[in-house]
């Protein structure tokens, strides 16, 4: 499997302005560069509040930057993320880039099976093939069967996290991130995604992530990126 590279971030720059204070300035983050590759995870570390969610948002365009790249492997091209129109964001994200994060955005009356396949649909399954897919994700996470059938709006805190991890890892995704999937899993559940993350990393997907278990951060992180190191300055603070 060869190494390439997925994605390319550089001089990345987030500050918030604050409007009903005098348009104050508050600097997030600056000159954030790393780098990722096929194959591996790279993960976020430092702590609450050092921005690493902020990055996480920039490289998915939820955030708008105030400055950098963001370079992403796209059909065999790298294209620029922070510039793109939001029609070819919308490609990036159905084709090449996945995102789970710490909560699932419950949609009204669809079953979890047909959330979950979804992804799989987008990425050219036909609906048999992709609900068979969603089904085996559900169940190797350990979500009862009974519920597959059922909107997941009343299920559980670690039922809702347990379809959204599921649907994240449904697609064909190149580049994934990865915002504290396991935050409400017990044990067994973080173990089954551990696994999942290692056999999409054999596959040659690469993974930008925040894990605040030490001992799954552990079991995936390749690499890690400490994120204390794009902080910014006392004086770029006051600026």
């Amino acid at each position: 499997m060869t190494h390439e590279t997925l994605l390319i971030v550089a001089g990345l720059e987030k500050h918030f302005t604050l409007h009903l204070h005098g348009a104050k300035r508050l600097p997030v983050v600056e000159n954030v560069g790393f780098t990722l590759h096929a194959g591996e995870c790279v993960v976020l570390g430092g702590p609450s509040g050092a921005g690493k969610s902020s990055i996480l948002k920039m490289v998915y365009g939820n955030y708008l930057t105030n400055g950098g790249s963001v370079l992403i492997r796209h059909k065999g091209e790298m294209i620029e993320l922070t510039d793109a129109s939001p029609r070819a964001v919308l490609e990036v994200r159905r084709e090449t880039l996945g995102y789970v994060s710490q909560f699932l955005r419950v949609i009204p009356r669809v079953s979890a099976l047909d959330i979950v396949a979804e992804p799989a649909r987008s990425a050219g399954l036909t609906m048999e093939a992709a609900r068979a897919r969603a089904a085996s994700l559900l169940a190797r996470l350990n979500l009862p069967e009974r519920l597959w059938g059922l909107p997941p709006a009343t299920f559980s805190g670690g039922e809702q996290q347990r379809v959204n991890i599921a649907r994240g890892f449904a697609g064909e995704h190149a580049v994934m991130i990865l915002d504290e999937p396991t935050a409400s899993l017990d044990a067994t559940n973080r173990a089954a995604v551990v696994k999942l993350i290692e056999e999409k990393k054999a596959q040659g997907c690469g993974f930008l992530g925040i894990f605040h278990d030490e001992d799954v951060r552990s079991l995936v992180a390749d690499r890690i990126v400490d994120v204390t190191g794009f902080k910014p300055s006392v004086q770029g603070e006051a600026a």
